[in-house]
């Protein structure tokens, strides 16, 4: 790859039960900083309370600060006054902990399936909208190598080009570990590591970087 291209790594913050989830976002803190790299986490209200001053530590290190929703429910299910309160609460429990506003920035948990019309509508109203990925490493996948996920990373974002958004989480074990290669090899390539508000999006709200219908997968 000759030309420079924009790749945003974009993290989410959940499941606050997770074994080590602290400790791996810290380790992920510590490889975007070494490398003079910022991303965007895209934060779930009940993880916030659980790592305040990790939350906290995210947005003063220059990150992108986005909203998860507060429970990480699949958001189809919920009636329109619950689907508010939810992303209303995650809202709070953000501003509370790092100071940083989050919208417009929004990742859906599954992402946006066959409502998704009906769910931008209602991202809309509340301020928000949504934010997809173009690569996904499956590093939550079950025995997902370190090495996999580096080649995942790579492979996709410099196969996809310039505005390559990619999805990773901040609990599974490979992310840490992969994260370092993955940057460098990035790097070497002449990427250049962005933040989503870096990127040239389009006005509107609209969802950016939706998945093909057969890739929309999430972890549970």
């Amino acid at each position: 790859m000759s030309e420079s291209i924009r790749v945003a790594l974009t993290f989410d913050a959940e499941h606050p039960d997770r074994p080590a989830n602290g400790e791996h976002t810290a380790s992920i803190l510590e490889s975007l900083d070494a490398a003079g790299a910022r991303g965007t986490f895209f934060l779930q209200g009940r993880w916030v309370e659980a790592y305040p001053a990790m939350a906290r530590r995210v947005a003063d290190a220059g990150h992108l600060i986005g909203n998860h929703s507060f429970y990480h429910a699949r958001l189809p299910l919920l009636r329109p006054g619950a689907f508010a309160t939810d992303v209303r609460s995650a809202e709070r429990a953000i501003v509370g902990a790092t100071g940083a506003n989050p919208r417009p920035w929004f990742r859906m948990p599954f992402g946006t399936g066959a409502d998704k019309a009906k769910l931008v509508r209602s991202l809309g109203r509340l301020g928000y909208r949504h934010i997809g990925w173009h690569v996904q490493a499956n590093e939550w996948w079950r025995r997902r190598s370190a090495r996999a996920v580096e080649n995942a990373i790579v492979d996709g974002a410099t196969a996809h080009g310039d505005g390559a958004i990619v999805l990773l989480h901040t609990w599974p074990d490979p992310v840490a570990s992969a994260l370092p290669r993955a940057i460098a090899r990035l790097l070497a390539a002449n990427a250049r590591l962005v933040r989503v508000d870096e990127l040239d999006l389009p006005a509107g709200l609209e969802p950016i970087g939706e998945p093909r219908p057969a890739d929309a997968i999430e972890p549970p």
